[in-house]
């Protein structure tokens, strides 16, 4: 059985924050004070504090992409991930990686999007039609 990780970094503006994050993404709220809020991030927990984001390069290569680094990273069931990706773009959400399938037909075969939230923190989402895939070489 897998466990939550608990992962706490910076935002800009915790009502941007709420909007990406409650609104667009469909996380629950939870704890808050006027410098930080924790939501319910697919079942684990992120608190964003105000602050000065991470700086992130794009270094990290995906395919023929170059995409941010650092960056936070999600693994759903793919029909999970098609439903979030379709909330994405119905939202208008600018991806530095559109929507899209690696390594099809493949050991490790996923789906991935990246995308930045309100205060530029990058984030990658990856679907898997059988998540035992996610460690396949």
């Amino acid at each position: 059985m897998l466990t939550p990780f608990h992962l706490a970094y910076h935002v800009t503006d915790l009502d941007q924050a709420r909007a990406f994050y409650g609104g667009t993404l469909g996380c629950v709220e939870g704890r808050s004070t006027e410098t930080w809020v924790d939501f319910d991030f697919f079942g684990h927990q992120i608190s964003l504090h105000l602050g000065v984001p991470f700086q992130t390069t794009n270094t990290g290569k995906v395919g023929d992409h170059l995409v941010p680094m650092p960056h936070l990273g999600l693994v759903l069931h793919l029909p999970d991930w098609q439903a979030l990706a379709d909330r994405l773009v119905q939202a208008g959400v600018v991806f530095v990686l559109p929507p899209s399938v690696r390594f099809e037909g493949q050991p490790g075969e996923q789906w991935t999007m990246f995308f930045r939230d309100p205060s530029g923190n990058p984030i990658e989402v990856k679907g898997f039609r059988d998540l035992g895939g996610v460690f396949a070489a």
